[in-house]
């Protein structure tokens, strides 16, 4: 690990998207209120810029890249649930207001499916949410999709080699879930499919090379190490190595060499600033070096240059620091 620039403001439950020309972009986040600034990481310098700041302050949202480059911020948190959206221009770092969607929302997903609109699933709006909706860039605007069949947050949603999304774990209705589903864009409608081994939220899916998705960690009645892997040709969940640590709210990256790193987040003793490698090939998690600061509720990026750039988060407080992983 090293060091690089520092965020101009010190954040947590923020989100980053890594854009079409290399540049990586936080949006949001928290530092004792929710915030509403963006900025700018240029790997080529190693620096941060400040860009244009979003219409509404948000935390606990998501930023997925459009199939044009630009970036969909939707919902979140500021102390009441959003179901504000906004897009970003990465030619003129400018925000514009677009359509809102139905459901205010915040600790959901959105994936964007093989024919570029984008599916958000689930999330807390003073209640459960199940309803899932859709946003077609083309046109700006929300429908109604179908309903998971459990009401879920904090779970994963994942965009598979066949084109359909597979959304596991989560909380729903105050209990953690092994209940995993998926949604066929071509039907509109959710499936379930073979349960998780174990009931999780605040865990993290990767997709890896083979096309098999990678569970990683988070909490059920205490913090979790295990992994399990999905087959999407069968529907089912096998059992893979365990990670070193238990750990939740941690990030999981795959890297160009196809192995999946794992950093931070929190056991009972409190934010982690440890990482280690899963290497599909073998199943088997091996310990790497340790980041510079424990962290939570931060984000990992990885570069053009193959490196993995992880942001802020939160450990006694909230961090400005950001680190460089080389693999």
């Amino acid at each position: 690990w090293s060091n690089t620039d520092s965020l101009d403001i010190a954040r947590y439950n923020h989100a980053a998207s890594r854009l079409t020309n290399g540049k990586v972009l936080v949006t949001g986040g928290i530092n004792v209120l929710s915030l509403n600034s963006a900025v700018l990481y240029d790997s080529s310098t190693g620096l941060w810029a400040a860009t244009g700041n979003m219409n509404d302050a948000r935390r606990y949202h998501t930023a997925p890249v459009l199939a044009d480059g630009n970036v969909l911020v939707i919902g979140g948190y500021n102390g009441m649930e959003l179901n504000t959206v906004e897009l970003y221009n990465i030619s003129t770092g400018l925000w514009t207001v677009t359509r809102n969607m139905t459901y205010a929302r915040y600790a959901h997903t959105a994936s964007v499916l093989t024919n570029g609109q984008v599916l958000v699933t689930g999330g807390l709006s003073g209640i459960f949410v199940n309803v899932s909706e859709l946003y077609d860039p083309s046109i700006g605007a929300w429908t109604i999709t179908g309903s998971l069949n459990y009401y879920r947050y904090t779970h994963t949603a994942s965009v598979l080699t066949n084109g359909k999304v597979l959304v596991t774990g989560g909380y729903g209705n105050s209990v953690v879930l092994n209940s995993a589903e998926l949604y066929d864009p071509s039907a509109g409608i959710w499936v379930t499919t073979g349960n998780l081994n174990y009931a999780r939220a605040y865990h993290t899916a990767t997709v890896l090379t083979s096309g098999k998705v990678l569970i990683t960690g988070g909490f059920d009645t205490s913090y979790l190490n295990s992994a399990e892997l999905y087959e999407p040709s069968t529907g089912l969940w096998s059992v893979t190595g365990n990670m070193s640590y238990v750990r939740g709210y941690h990030t999981a990256s795959i890297l160009t060499n196809g192995k999946v790193l794992v950093t931070g987040g929190t056991s009972i003793s409190g934010a982690l600033n440890s990482a280690e490698l899963y290497d599909p090939s073998t199943g088997v998690w091996t310990t790497t070096a340790n980041m510079s600061y424990a962290r939570t509720y931060h984000t990992a990026s990885v570069l053009t240059n193959g490196k993995a750039l992880v942001t802020g988060g939160a450990s006694v407080a909230a961090l400005n620091s950001s680190e460089l992983y080389q693999a």
